[in-house]
């Protein structure tokens, strides 16, 4: 079979990198969330007068930025593993700032722990912000005057600030239970429509499939399969049916039932077909399609991970050559640039530079305000934290520009400093961990990134085989079928989205682009024509 090999020299963005997206659907949850999150404890520490332990505190409730997209009972699993993570990580790092002051075992436990991050967060595709913020605390935390007998007291500071942050997350399922599930499955059918109204537009159908496939894992992980759920679930279907059917789709009807998502008001049950009676798991069942093993994803993440390591170790040992004080920030610069491929991580860094170049120009704006006292600095702070999540989904630069002044003036809790030397210092510090880090992606290559095209190319055609012989059989138990679909439907979403990051990657193996194309090609007319032979009753049940 015929293959490609992607070329060697590739165009780096510079304008695409700085254009400005339309903002997240639900922006305003993590940015309400940290603050909700952070003002109790900043607060309670002012009326103590030690804000010397906010850095503590804070680690624990930035876990409340994590987990917004995911069902309720997904989110509790999920926001515990984050808060149990932050704190190994901060006993890590405050157990070897009590131990030793040498900064270069400093920088090099950092990196390391930066590495790790990078790779669990990957792996466990937590999403957005994954391992940077994990990576800022442990990094920080690492060059904070420390001794034995205060790690105790200051993780335990951590610890219930994370509780607090898991409650404030988890509040909003008292008011709208099914919001997430709703939510994506909401999304499928704009998805959906956008492909019935242009199908032959570059990439609809990839985006209406992946948006498809997010939908049935948000619900497949939502929980019990409650009366509201298969309300969702026959809605969902019927986006199956229509993504199947765009000739006989009618895009209005679909973005009318999307807006019925939307509200807070109760679905009517949609009359869900036999064939499709077993979509959803039995009740408390933990869905196993599509997943695979932790350890498992780590193993191609390993180049990633020592680009990680290389990158946050050249960038904090070049801080420390050229005398800056703060070298975590040099550290943290670096971390903060490594994306799925190369190109990714210039336009990262492209955006790290710019938004930090603003943002201390905004740190010079608001120091007289925030020296006015600690109250004031409080209170910037907490600002700034709902200006970084509400702007960041537009681009990362632009969240940048708020997350840099605060990331300044939390150095200022324990004693107002000199801003000019923090300015100098975070310039300083910026560009040396974004042209160390860059320097370090560039000589550390990503060879494996084509041979997960090949291992996912492998995996679509076994779904399909699969899914082809599940279809045919008519002793096939109840649910085989939708089962076999949702497999295939993951497997063709994970080769579209591995061949993409192959294709930003530079100087790796070649891959069977032909084939990965006719593996798509007929992954989705597999998936058409099991729908329309066991599905067509699902768009009469949808409309009921």
């Amino acid at each position: 079979m015929p293959s490609v090999r992607p070329p060697r020299a590739h165009r780096l963005p510079l304008a695409a990198a700085l254009r400005l997206n339309r903002p997240s659907e639900i922006w305003f949850k993590p940015a309400l969330s940290v603050v909700v999150a952070t003002a109790p404890p900043n607060l309670t520490l002012l009326a103590l007068g030690r804000l010397d332990l906010a850095m503590y505190t804070m680690a624990g409730s930035l876990c409340a930025l994590y987990a917004h997209h995911r069902p309720y009972a997904a989110r509790a699993r999920t926001l515990a593993r984050v808060v149990l993570g932050m704190l190994a990580g901060l006993a890590v790092a405050l157990v070897t700032a009590a131990l030793t002051t040498n900064a270069v075992v400093l920088v090099t436990v950092g990196a390391l722990l930066a590495a790790g991050q990078k790779a669990l967060c990957d792996a466990s595709r937590i999403g957005p912000p994954a391992h940077v913020i994990f990576t800022f605390v442990t990094s920080a935390a690492l060059f904070l005057p420390q001794t034995p007998a205060e790690v105790p007291g200051h993780l335990a500071a951590c610890a219930v600030a994370g509780a607090w942050a898991w409650l404030v997350c988890m509040a909003p399922g008292l008011l709208r239970p099914y919001g997430p599930e709703r939510r994506a499955t909401a999304q499928a059918l704009h998805a959906v429509a956008a492909h019935v109204e242009a199908p032959e537009r570059p990439g609809s159908r990839t985006a209406a499939v992946t948006a498809v496939h997010t939908a049935w894992q948000t619900l497949l992980t939502a929980g019990a399969r409650t009366e509201p759920r298969r309300a969702v679930e026959a809605l969902l279907v019927r986006a199956d049916v229509a993504l199947a059917a765009p000739a006989d789709a009618d895009p209005g009807r679909l973005r009318a039932l999307a807006r019925d998502l939307r509200g807070a008001r109760p679905l009517a049950h949609a009359a869900v077909p036999a064939e499709s009676a077993d979509a959803m798991p039995d009740a408390k069942r933990e869905p196993t399609v599509g997943r695979t093993p932790l350890w498992s994803r780590l193993g191609p993440l390993t180049p990633l991970a020592v680009r990680t390591a290389v990158g946050c170790a050249l960038a904090g040992y070049a801080s420390l050559a050229i005398g800056v004080g703060r070298p975590y920030w040099a550290l943290v610069t670096a971390a903060s640039l490594y994306q799925a491929n190369l190109t990714l991580t210039w336009s990262r860094g492209v955006q790290r530079v710019v938004g930090n170049l603003a943002g201390v120009l905004a740190f010079a704006a608001l120091v007289p305000l925030a020296h006015l006292g600690p109250a004031a600095l409080v209170l910037c702070c907490l600002a700034l934290s709902f200006g970084a999540e509400a702007l960041i989904s537009r681009n990362y630069w632009l969240g940048t520009i708020c997350v840099t002044p605060m990331a300044l003036l939390v150095t200022e809790f324990v004693r107002f400093g000199n801003a000019g030397e923090l300015i100098t210092d975070r310039l300083l510090d910026t560009l040396v961990g974004a042209l160390a880090g860059f320097l370090a992606a560039l000589a550390i290559t990503n060879r494996r990134a084509g041979d997960r095209v090949a291992h996912a190319l492998t995996a679509v055609e076994r779904a399909r085989a699969h899914a082809v012989r599940t279809a045919a059989d008519p002793h096939a138990a109840p649910g085989a079928l939708p089962a076999a679909r949702r497999a295939l439907t993951g497997a063709l979403v994970e080769l579209r989205s591995v061949t993409d990051t192959a294709s930003g990657e530079w100087w790796q193996r070649a891959w069977p682009s032909e084939r990965v194309t006719h593996a798509e090609q007929a992954g989705h007319r597999t998936l058409a024509a099991t729908v329309r032979q066991h599905g067509f009753q699902a768009s009469e049940g949808a409309q009921a």
